[in-house]
């Protein structure tokens, strides 16, 4: 059962981790886009924009309906981040406790 269980284990963390990284790119892009620094009519960038924030919106909304918008900074990328890492450290401990 240990066989299967490990490898699971890594496969759920590191989805995690990439979730995180969208999370993070989702925050530079809408920085990028603010400032014109990118063109988000170019269809490549509009691609990866869209693909960003069609995976995260869902959650930040959610945090958004719990935390406001606080004078133009938005604090729900930072508290899906914590809680992100939170549930991994969660995940491995109950892992850690329940292996033999």
């Amino acid at each position: 059962m240990d066989v299967f269980i490990g490898p699971f284990l890594k496969l759920l963390l590191t989805i995690i981790d990439l979730y995180i990284w969208v999370v993070i790119i989702g925050v530079v892009l809408s920085w990028l886009s603010m400032f014109n620094v990118i063109n988000t009519s170019n269809r490549f960038v509009y691609m990866i924009n869209d693909f960003v924030y069609r995976a995260t919106e869902p959650a930040l909304r959610r945090i958004r309906n719990v935390i406001p918008v606080l004078g133009g900074f938005d604090l729900s990328p930072i508290v899906l981040v914590l809680g992100l890492i939170l549930t991994k450290d969660i995940i491995f401990r109950i892992f850690i406790k329940f292996s033999f």
